[in-house]
């Protein structure tokens, strides 16, 4: 027999096969996302957890008249090379080529755009509201990780389903894991006593034995008309049927006759359902097994010793310049502790957390909850640093503006992966932090140009006590400064002339300085000879400076890695217009769209964000 793999351009050519082939099926589905994963990067744990999973739902659902929904999107490898993208899977996350998350706009089979978590429960019970509306009668199914239960809107979701008794079928991937292991009272909660494994034997096992013995029928009546409480004494259960949901499980998750038996009779029910499986993150890759959070999302490694490259000789990352910088402050200061929100390893705060295990604080995939907690721990005279994604402080916003700004309280927001992410593309490019923290009162905002003045800045930051603080940084390598010396504090509010010439002032902010510079340098060959600034607030600006300069200057440019409404070239036109001061001005950045994937480089470039395009912004500017 040829590979199963190569026959299965859709659902409908999956569920034509029988049974017996499906783990083999299985197999080769997990031998093409590592293959492909080792050479360009990507979800690989999360995805290898997820495959017998994905063709128990393909095959027993009608699909795609049948919506199904991942949350989130790093699962879903197994169901884009069932649903048609096989061949084009070697092109996974790189530019033109198809994305690592769902996206609608690829497949029939992605009903949305899923990057961030929790948000596949809401989503998929206002399609089977909507469906009832219409008359319609397909199957909306949310398959969901139990890291997406520390989501507070995914309660609040099931919470409506279960009390609207809307027909949605939830399948929740228990793996112990969201990005690091869960954590929480919840997670405790779902993987207490014993695994889904046992308890499926030990149902087994009785329903069996009780067959076999005189009155064993009856005695098994009895025992289902006490589900009640044989789930909540062996399972998690009892909480969701509370919520209104019929539960059922814990399944294996790697075993299809359970799985396919199971999701066959669920699709004749009607109402809110539950069904818990239970699997194993890397499943089928021993490394991914036995380190699941290190291979959750990798760049490319060597599949056949499970090594990851290092990197060796390069320049740290940002983020681990931030972790180790956060350690150095923390051994002089008892008060600084350390929030995430289901990230340590990704925010750089692993070793923090070894260090002061009593200081750190991860509260699962709820931002919002990161934000409050901030608030509280600084309300009582601590100095939290809250350490996380630009794309994710998206949905603390509130907090942001209520519990800290409000209050003047002294957070420190450490805002990793600000700009281009790169692979993971538009759910999770960190495009609209300037703009939207840059708009709140009491709020500082800072960016480094280079890794050494991110540790200025964070000693800066935290030796104050005024206000909140967000520190901006992108998803990159530094250039090279030295790190050995302990640096000196910045300034407040000041910006920094990095060359001085004449006609055109270049302002750029954060990973953009130093490309203006290149671009100013080349300038030169065409006779002009520019200034340029390195803002590093971006709110407050050094009104002065760069009043100041704009006065003896012809032009002004500016540069960052940010959407220009609201962004940092918005703040300084709004300095010029208070100032009086009318200039031939140029705000230069990211276009005002949600940006593809691919490799950072690359879209740095094809964005007009590398030094030949800033030259030519520069060059028309002064024409």
């Amino acid at each position: 027999m040829g590979r199963i793999i190569e026959g299965i351009r859709s659902p409908y050519d999956l569920r034509k096969l029988p049974r017996e082939v499906l783990p083999k099926l299985a197999q080769e589905v997990r031998e093409e996302i590592i293959r492909v994963v080792s050479e360009r990067g990507g979800h690989l744990a999360p995805s290898l957890g997820a495959v017998e999973l994905a063709i128990a739902v393909h095959y027993c659902f009608d699909t795609p008249r049948d919506k199904v929904l991942w949350d989130v999107g790093h699962q879903a490898y197994a169901h884009k090379i069932l649903t048609g993208r096989r061949e084009r899977f070697h092109t996974l996350r790189q530019r033109g080529g198809i994305s690592g998350f769902p996206r609608r706009s690829e497949s029939p089979y992605d009903v949305y755009d899923s990057g961030h978590s929790g948000g596949a429960l809401p989503v998929a019970l206002g399609i089977a509201e909507a469906r009832d509306l219409q008359g319609d009668d397909f199957k909306v199914v949310a398959v969901v990780g139990d890291g997406t239960l520390t989501t507070g809107v995914a309660f609040e979701a099931m919470n409506c389903a279960g009390a609207w008794k809307s027909d949605l079928v939830v399948i929740l991937n228990d793996n112990e894991m969201s990005i690091s292991r869960s954590v929480g009272a919840l997670s405790a909660y779902l993987n207490r006593i014993m695994t889904g494994q046992w308890v499926t034997r030990f149902r087994e096992d009785v329903k069996r034995l009780l067959h076999e013995l005189p009155g064993g029928a009856k005695l098994f009546r009895l025992m289902k008309a006490a589900e009640d409480t044989l789930k909540g004494v062996f399972t998690p259960g009892l909480l969701f049927e509370e919520l209104g949901f019929k539960y059922v499980g814990p399944l294996d998750g790697h075993n299809l006759d359970h799985l396919i038996e199971t999701f066959k009779n669920v699709r004749q029910l009607r109402g809110p359902v539950l069904v818990h499986v239970i699997t194993k993150k890397g499943k089928g890759y021993l490394p991914a097994e036995q380190d699941p959070t290190i291979f959750h999302g990798v760049g490319k490694f060597d599949r056949e010793r499970g090594a990851l490259h290092k990197g060796e000789g390069l320049p740290p990352t940002y983020t681990e310049v931030f972790g180790r910088t956060l350690v150095e402050l923390a051994e002089r200061d008892r008060r600084i502790v350390a929030i995430t929100a289901a990230m340590p390893l990704g925010t750089g705060l692993v070793e923090f957390a070894e260090r002061f295990p009593d200081r750190f604080f991860d509260v699962g995939i709820a931002e919002q909850a990161a934000v409050s907690l901030a608030a509280g721990l600084a309300l009582e005279g601590l100095r939290p640093v809250v350490a996380i994604y630009s794309t994710f402080l998206q949905r603390a916003y509130d907090q942001i503006v209520q519990e800290v700004a409000l209050q003047r309280l002294p957070v420190l927001f450490a805002v990793d992966r600000g700009g281009i992410v790169g692979e993971d593309g538009p759910t999770h490019h960190g495009m609209f932090d300037l703009s939207y923290l840059r708009s709140v009162p009491n709020m500082t905002v800072m960016a480094p140009k280079d890794e050494g003045e991110l540790r200025r800045m964070l000693w800066t930051v935290l030796a104050r006590e005024d206000g909140p603080v967000a520190i901006r940084y992108p998803r990159s390598r530094g250039i090279g400064v030295p790190l050995d010396r302990e640096p000196e504090p910045l300034e407040w509010g000041k910006g920094e002339v990095l060359r001085r010439g004449s006609r055109l002032l270049m302002v750029a902010v954060g990973s953009m300085v130093h490309p203006t510079l290149e671009a100013a340098s080349r300038l030169q060959e065409h006779g002009i000879s520019p200034t340029v600034v390195n803002a590093r607030f971006i709110k407050p600006l050094d009104a002065g400076l760069i009043l100041d300069l704009a006065s003896d200057h012809e032009a002004v440019l500016t540069v960052e890695e940010n959407v220009l409404e609201g962004g940092f070239g918005s703040a300084v036109l709004e300095l010029l217009s208070k100032g009086g001061l009318l200039r031939r001005t140029r705000c230069v950045g990211p276009p005002s769209e949600f940006l593809e994937h691919g490799p950072r480089k690359k879209l740095l470039e094809a964005y007009g964000l590398e030094p030949g395009n800033i030259l030519q912004q520069a060059l028309d500017l002064l024409r």
